[in-house]
Parts: C-alpha cells; structure tokens; sequence
C-alpha cells in the first residue's frame, strides 16, 4: 500500500499546481481501505450513466435513495423515506421523508439546512422537466429513466410539506418502486444546485458531489485512484474507515499482484484462472454470491443483414454456450436459457429456447438467401460481472461461425472509445450485459430492449417491437405475482423468437480480499458497499486534511 500512499500525497502537493476536490497544504493520510477497482467512473452521479463501474464509485458510497432493497427478504426497506403508501387506483405514491438527515460539507459548499422534500423534487424533476435549468446540463441524458419511460409515468411530483411527497403516476406500474430501490434513483442538494446555478458552474452538481451518504469525495485524478473520507455524520452506522481509496487498476493480473502485496485490501472482477491463486494464498479469500445479471450478444437490428429474424436465428444457432462457460468462466457461471437468472420470483427452468445446431443454422442462412456473409464482433475491452472476458469469447464465437461459412472480424477500442463508437450506433453487433439494478423482472426487459430504451444506451440491439411492448406494459399494470411471472415468461419466449439477442451466461458475482477485511459488502446486483468494511486491526487515526 506504500505505492500508492505515496501517490496520494505526490496528488495532494500537485493540486497546488492542477486543483482537484481537495485543498492544497500538507496532509497526512488517514487509515483507511483501498479497492483495486477496474476502471474510471464516467461521472459521480450515477443519474446519467448504466455503468456499472459508475454506480460502485457513487451510488452506495457518496448517495442515498428514497427507498433499499434488502436482499434477504426480498422486500424494499426504508432509506431517505421512512415510510410510504399506496393509494386504492394504485396510481399514487407518498413518501414520508426522514428527517435530521445532512448533506456533505465541502469547500465549495456548506448546508444551510438538512435533507427536505425540496431535494426530492428537484432530483427527480431535473430527469423529467425538459425546463429544469438542470435537464440539460447532462449532456449524455439520463439514460437508466429514459429506458423505462419514467418521465412518460410521472404525471406530477407533490410537495405536500418538507418531509411528505406523493408521486403521482400516469397509469399502474408494479416496477415503480423497485426502480427507486435501484443506485441511479440517489438524492442531489438541490441547495448546492442551486447555489451552483448562480455561479454559472453547474457542471460542478456532477463532479464534485454532494450526497448525504457514508464517505464524501475528496480526490479523483483519472486513470489512477478515487478517495474518499468518511462521513462522520452519516444517519446510518458510520463507516469504519476513515479513509477509502478506489486505486484504478484495469487489468486483473496487476490487481491481484497488489492484493498480494497488501497495495490492495479488496479487489474487483476476478478472472476465473486466478482463483486457485487466491486459494493457494491463507491470507487471501473469494467472497461470492448468484448475481442478477446476464451476458449477451446483441445484434444491430437496424442493420442489414441483421433485421432480418432468419438471420440472427442462424447465427444464435451456430454458437456453443456450453464451450464458453467451460472456456471463459470455468464454473463460476451458468448457462442463460433466456435473460431471467434463476434467482428471479418470475424464472421458469425452460428447455433451451435456441439450441446449438450448426446445421439449423446453415439451413436458416439458405433460407434468407444469405451467403459469403462476413460480420464484426466489437468486444468490451474490460472485464465486466457478467462477462470477465469478451475479447475471448468473440474468439470463441468466431470459431462456431466459421464453422458454418460466416467470417468474424473481433473489433477492440479502449474503453472509452468504445462507449463513444457504441453511441453512434455503426456495429454489426456487440458483446456485452445488463446487470441488475433491483429484483423487479421488468429490469432484464425495460431497460435492454423496450422500444423506450432504443433512444439510450442500454437497448445495444436497436430492437424495438411493439407487440414486445405490450406484452411488458401488461405486466406492470397488474401487482398479480403470479400473472406477472407468466406474462415475463411470455417475454422470454417472444425474444427467443425473435433473437434480438443471445443470452449466453449468469456470471457469480465476485470479489477477491485480505482475509482481515471483514463486510466488503456484495450485493446481487450492481454496487458493492464499504459501509461496514473494516480492516482489524485498525490502524491509528492520522489527522484528517480538513474538508
């Protein structure tokens, strides 16, 4: 860890030269826990991104929601409301806030006041009101709401006094309150934000955040290390670091060599091949759990040859899934039959829906009177929950489609060209996946494959169908359990007809640690959180720069 102590004091003193988050002036660096994580967060407010890299830096370090998800029980649990009702139309949502609750301080801003209805109003009318001074700050929109059409469900946010709110909806939506539970549904200031607007630097709201949750953000230098300090007056347990550092660390290899040499206490995305290395080693153990998450391969259906259904029923047909969970994720995986994992209330263990037949494939490919035909496969150029390596298995999937005449050409970008070349829609087709956000099943559907979500960056297979549509528009409208698990199961069917994409694999979710750290707390879906996170013994407290 002395590397990159070393790092963050040579990152203070040069602030002097290049400001960052933090002031200048001699520091000392506090105790506290680092996580080689393996990327550069894309914002720090996880309204405007489906990273999930983004939501593990903000979403559950720096933020609070209205409402948690408790994966033991399954139900939504209180957060930044107390308590919330139904009304009889099912139509109506009214939250009882939680009061004494504080916003961060920082150099740029000092809370006159705690945490009130206003702070609702405004974090959620910035996402739907085109007229919100704010709405148009995030230039890359707001993608997560846009895919569920949340701004067409909202028809009024009510402020009924500072610490009640009812949200009034257009129509029934059973996922509603599970889309609050999700990490991009977080709390803004909207005190700073509005003390920013007088500035002219609102751009700030995004990149120096304020929250109200456990740590607040003091440094970011890009490529090497995020840090945190703890919130000494979070409402919640108080985290027991002082200090958190996010050491940016893309490839696995070199994370798992700083776990080993104690640079780091917990690391991200371990590759399946390293694992008997973390075995062999008494200091080091794997935490894991089944994640709510699903690997695919997208096809660009506003693309020729690919709009046609014939087509990509052939190439689905072509490829070998049981040889990529055996090549690429060596157990630590399981086979998707559609995009439902099995811990989903509304999964059914169907046969396989697309079964691996080269000959089928060949014949489809007659059919459509395709031939000679050659695509690309654009790989993620890191490792992800649900895919630890993409650039192999396009390798993978080259193979299968040579085998029945069709060329493969593997495109790599880094990551943040690849994202950009991704926005502007130009690919055959991508490997790629959707982590969870909450247990609603609509998440697997909405957010990927909704005709609402082709104008985002979440729908990587430009598919939109409007019977498709209906079909999950008639299982939000009902808070029927089983109705709803029958008409998701309609929806699995639907896609494996029309092969929008392959599902291919449910990936374990994963982190690797030094066995003195204790709840480094994993969750099924995206996010992992440092609330509870300790490392024994703890070191003594330095004195803290102050912020």
């Amino acid at each position: 860890m002395k590397e990159l102590l070393k790092r963050l004091t040579l990152g203070s003193a040069f602030c002097c030269i290049v400001p960052l988050l933090s002031a200048c002036g001699p520091m000392r660096v506090p105790s506290g826990l680092v996580y080689c994580s393996e990327g550069n967060p894309e914002s720090f407010n996880p309204q405007l991104v489906t990273s999930g890299t983004t939501v593990d830096a903000t979403s559950q370090q720096l933020y609070d929601g209205l409402v948690d998800y408790d994966t033991s029980t399954g139900e939504m649990t209180p957060s930044l409301a107390t308590s919330w009702q139904l009304s009889s139309d099912e139509k109506v949502y009214t939250f009882e806030l939680r009061q004494g609750v504080q916003f961060h301080r920082s150099e740029l801003f000092t809370p006159s006041r705690n945490f009130n209805a206003d702070d609702v109003l405004f974090s959620f009318n910035r996402i739907i009101d085109t007229d919100n001074p704010y709405h148009f700050v995030s230039k890359s929109g707001y993608p997560f709401f846009q895919s569920i059409g949340f701004a067409e469900l909202i028809d009024d946010i009510e402020k009924i006094d500072d610490y009640h709110v009812a949200f009034h909806l257009k129509h029934k939506d059973a996922s509603f309150l599970s889309n609050l539970a999700t990490g991009f549904a977080v709390i803004l200031s909207k005190e700073y934000a509005d003390q920013l607007e007088r500035s002219g630097q609102e751009e700030l709201l995004d990149k120096l955040a304020i929250g109200t949750g456990p740590f607040r953000l003091i440094d970011y230098v890009k490529n090497d290390f995020i840090r945190y300090y703890r919130n000494p007056n979070y409402w919640r347990l108080t985290p027991e670091v002082d200090q958190l550092v996010f050491d940016i660390t893309p490839k696995s290899t070199t994370r798992l060599a700083k776990l080993i040499t104690g640079d780091c206490n917990v690391s991200a995305l371990p590759k399946a091949g390293e694992l008997p290395v973390v075995i062999e080693k008494e200091e080091l153990e794997v935490d894991s759990l089944p994640g709510f998450n699903v690997a695919f391969w997208a096809f660009n259906t506003e693309r020729v040859p690919f709009n046609d259904v014939r087509v990509r029923r052939a190439l689905a047909h072509a490829i070998d899934k049981e040889n990529i969970l055996r090549a690429v994720y060596q157990k630590t995986a399981e086979e998707a039959v559609g995009l439902l994992p099995p811990l989903s209330w509304a999964y059914s263990a169907n046969e396989k829906m697309i079964d691996y037949s080269p000959q089928k494939a060949r014949e489809l490919l007659e059919e459509a009177g395709v031939s000679d035909l050659s695509i690309d496969i654009w790989a993620m150029p890191v490792a992800r929950i649900y895919n630890p390596n993409a650039h192999k298995t396009a390798e993978l999937i080259q193979a299968d489609l040579a085998n029945i005449g069709v060329r493969v050409n593997i495109v790599n970008y880094d990551w943040s060209v690849f994202n950009q070349k991704l926005s502007q829609r130009g690919y055959d087709s991508v490997l790629i996946g959707w982590n969870a956000d909450n247990s609603d099943p609509d998440n697997f559907f909405t957010p990927i494959l909704s005709c609402a979500s082709v104008g985002t960056n979440s729908n990587r297979s430009r598919w939109c169908d409007p019977a498709f549509d209906h079909i999950l528009s008639a299982a939000k409208s009902t808070a029927d359990r089983e109705k709803r698990a029958r008409l998701y199961q309609e929806a699995e069917q639907y896609v494996a007809e029309q092969v929008p994409l392959l599902p291919f694999a449910h990936a374990t979710r994963m982190v690797v640690k030094q066995k003195s750290v204790t709840e480094a707390k994993l969750t099924p879906f995206v996010g992992i959180s440092f609330t509870k996170t300790s490392e024994q013994p703890h070191l003594a407290n330095d004195d803290k720069e102050s912020n």
